[in-house]
């Protein structure tokens, strides 16, 4: 892995040769446990027993609707505002005991990305990197030096001269990303960094994130509110609803098999496990004489380029029709979400779905639905 290539205070460059021996374990970076913020009794937590870990080298989002308590957690986590009760430790350090000068060499190792940027508008690009330098004492000739390397590392050589009202938003968001790696932090923390940027700068600041996550093996933490940021970069996804976890996990696992009615209401966009309105509509919990079962397929990894459909009708003979489905791609691996309606072949499901878990693909039944033939006799009789 190659570091970065600073001041002593920074990374050095080197290089890691091959090891045959297996990798150990990683260690955990941030540790939350039963974080409680309550601003107003009355009102209630604003988080409310939230825990949750993020291991070195990953990028971990934490999402959740607005009022879910994201912005007060991320606050949390840099000790801007202090915790009613609970535990927080990053980088092997208790930020909830910490005060004074102790809390402020922690927070060295705590970089921070803003949504608005944050930048001062009398400084230049280099200036607004050189900041926090500045702040922590590094000397002017180091600070020279390292500068054009930050930069560098997030595209903008040629634009250290310019001010802040020179530069597009992307640029904008790319010094602020400088910044907060001047002084080598051992966790950056990402609040809705993308949410102000137009679809195109977006994409080109989750791909720079995740190169330097990849080049600097930096652990990130990404707030925000939108599924495609997490869908993007993420290898790990913590959800928020009402301030406390409803699930957290690796990415491709929450979206592949959520667990929660708020990560399925997040992923409709995405991944096919909410259904139209207009196939929902048929679903009903109970079998009847004129409904058939819905089954759901959930395809991974290689599996999701196999013809299973074809494979269903050769074996058990069925006749299915697809009611609604899509391919994605997680963290770099298919995930396939397709569901079928199964006429006639109500007395075949557990053979069905025996048949799909020995071919390593997750089955299950989601209701029964009319006929299409059913459902034309419905209709006149209506």
């Amino acid at each position: 892995m190659t570091k970065l290539a600073l001041s002593p205070v920074l990374r050095i460059d080197e290089k890691v040769e091959p090891s045959v021996t297996a990798a150990p374990a990683r260690r955990q970076v941030v540790r939350v446990e039963d974080l409680t913020m309550v601003y107003d009794q009355k009102a209630g937590p604003v988080l409310d027993k939230v825990s949750l870990s993020v291991e070195e080298g990953d990028i971990h989002g934490i999402i959740g609707r607005s009022g879910a308590g994201k912005s007060t957690l991320v606050r949390c986590l840099n000790r801007l505002v202090v915790p009613t009760s609970g535990r927080i430790e990053v980088s092997g350090h208790d930020i909830t005991r910490l005060s004074g000068a102790d809390l402020r060499g922690a927070r060295r190792d705590i970089g921070m990305i803003f949504q608005h940027f944050s930048l001062m508008s009398s400084r230049t690009a280099a200036d607004n990197v050189a900041l926090p330098l500045e702040i922590a004492g590094i000397s002017k000739e180091e600070i020279r030096k390292r500068i054009p390397v930050l930069l560098d590392l997030v595209g903008l050589s040629n634009k250290a001269d310019a001010y802040p009202v020179e530069l597009s938003g992307g640029q904008k968001q790319r010094v602020g990303i400088a910044r907060a790696l001047a002084l080598d932090p051992k966790v950056l923390l990402s609040d809705e960094a993308t949410s102000a940027l137009d679809p195109e700068t977006t994409e080109q600041i989750l791909s720079l994130l995740k190169d330097i996550n990849r080049r600097l093996g930096l652990t990130i933490v990404l707030i925000t509110h939108e599924m495609e940021v997490v869908r993007a970069i993420a290898s790990h996804v913590t959800v928020l609803e009402h301030g406390q976890v409803v699930e957290s996990g690796p990415t491709f696992d929450v979206f592949a098999f959520p667990k929660s009615p708020v990560a399925r209401s997040f992923l409709s966009s995405i991944v096919a496990h909410e259904l139209p309105p207009q196939v929902a509509g048929r679903l009903s919990p109970e079998p009847s004489s004129d409904t058939a079962p819905v089954l759901r397929i959930v395809f991974t990894g290689e599996a999701a380029e196999e013809p299973v459909v074809a494979d269903l009708a050769v074996k058990f003979g069925i006749r299915a029709s697809i009611l609604h489905g899509r391919i994605d791609y997680i963290d770099e691996r298919p995930l396939g979400i397709l569901t079928l309606l199964l006429p006639e072949a109500a007395d075949r499901v557990p053979a069905i779905l025996a048949h799909l878990s020995s071919l390593g693909l997750h089955g299950e039944v989601i209701g029964h639905a009319v006929r299409s033939s059913a459902a034309g006799t419905r209709r006149a009789a209506s």
